[in-house]
C-alpha cells in the first residue's frame, strides 16, 4: 500500500482528530509509519516460508493483546458499545445524535465503548465524558494516522482486529449502531451472527436512523427471508429508531428483560438438577 504525502494524515482526505499511528504501545509519526499493518502481515500467505518461524511468535503478541484488553476492562462494569462512521463531521445531525446517545447511556449507569476514532465514535465518547461517565476507546492500527479521540478517558490500542472485536462484545451489555460504512456493518453483522447462533448470550441491538437502515431491513425482510436464508424471527433481534432516547431506553429495558430470562432459566436448571440428585 502506498500513500502520498498529502493524505498521510487522513482517511481519504478527512482530517483526523487524533495524532500519530499507534502500533500497540508504540507511537509512530511521519516517515516511521509502516506501509503494512500488523493484521496485513499476519494474513499474508504469500512470499517466503519465514512465517513458519515468525507466526509462533505472533501468537505471543496476540496473547498479550488479549491480556492487556482483559486487564484494562475487567472492572469496567455495565457498558454499551456504540458504532458508526469515522467520517461523520461534527456539524452533521448524526454527530449530535451520537453525542446524545453517549450522554443518555451514562445517565442510565453505563460506560460507553467505541472504536476511539473520529466521527460517530468521537461524538459518543464526547457525550459520555461530558456526562461524567467512563468513555472507552478501543483503538486499532490503521494504515493512516488517526489516534485516539480526545474524549476517551480509558483507551486501549490494538494491533489485531479480532482481539479488539472480542472486547466490543465481551464487555458490552448492548449495541447502539448509527449510520456507518463497512466497519460498522462488520460489527453489526458479527454481533447478529453471534446472537443468532447462540455463541454469546443475547443482548439488545438498536439501529439509529430509519432512512439509513430501513432499506437494509426491507431487503432482509424480503429477499433474505423469502429465500429462507434467515428466519423472520431473526429480525426481531434489531430495534430500529430515529430517537436517541428510544435507542437507550430499548437497550436498558430489553437488556433487563434478557437478564431476567437468563436468571430464570438458570434457576429452573438448578432446580431440575437438585431434583435429579435426590
Amino acid at each position: 500500500m502506498t500513500r502520498s504525502t498529502t493524505d498521510a494524515t487522513t482517511d481519504e482526505g478527512l482530517e483526523q482528530s487524533g495524532s500519530g499511528y499507534r502500533k500497540g504501545p508504540v507511537l509512530l509519526r511521519g516517515s516511521q509509519i509502516p506501509q503494512q499493518t500488523t493484521d496485513q502481515r499476519l494474513l499474508d500467505s504469500g512470499g517466503s516460508a519465514d512465517w513458519v518461524h515468525s507466526d509462533p511468535w505472533r501468537v505471543m503478541r496476540i496473547q498479550s493483546e488479549f491480556v492487556e484488553g482483559f486487564g484494562a476492562l475487567a472492572e469496567l462494569g455495565s457498558a454499551v458499545s456504540v458504532f458508526g462512521s469515522a467520517r461523520t463531521r461534527p456539524d452533521h445531525p448524526d454527530y449530535a445524535l451520537a453525542r446524545d446517545v453517549g450522554r443518555r447511556l451514562v445517565a442510565e449507569g453505563y460506560a460507553v465503548i467505541t472504536g476511539g476514532g473520529p466521527g460517530i465514535m468521537e461524538a459518543a465518547n464526547q457525550g459520555a465524558a461530558e456526562a461524567g461517565g467512563t468513555s472507552v476507546g478501543l483503538g486499532i492500527e490503521l494504515p493512516f494516522e488517526q489516534g485516539m479521540n480526545p474524549h476517551v478517558n480509558l483507551g486501549v490500542n490494538f494491533r489485531y482486529f479480532f482481539a479488539r472485536k472480542t472486547m466490543f462484545v465481551k464487555y458490552a451489555q448492548g449495541f447502539v449502531v448509527l449510520p456507518g460504512g463497512f466497519g460498522t456493518f462488520d460489527e453489526l453483522f458479527e454481533a447478529l451472527t453471534l446472537v443468532q447462533t447462540h455463541k454469546i448470550t443475547e443482548f439488545p441491538i438498536a439501529l439509529v436512523g430509519t432512512d439509513y437502515w430501513g432499506g437494509l431491513l426491507e431487503w432482509a425482510r424480503t429477499a433474505v427471508v423469502d429465500r429462507g436464508m434467515i428466519s423472520p424471527d431473526d429480525l426481531e433481534l434489531l430495534h430500529l429508531t430515529d430517537d436517541a432516547a428510544d435507542a437507550v431506553d430499548y437497550v436498558c429495558e430489553r437488556g433487563a428483560q434478557l437478564r431476567a430470562e437468563e436468571e430464570r432459566a438458570a434457576a429452573e436448571l438448578q432446580a431440575a438438577q437438585d431434583r435429579a440428585a435426590r
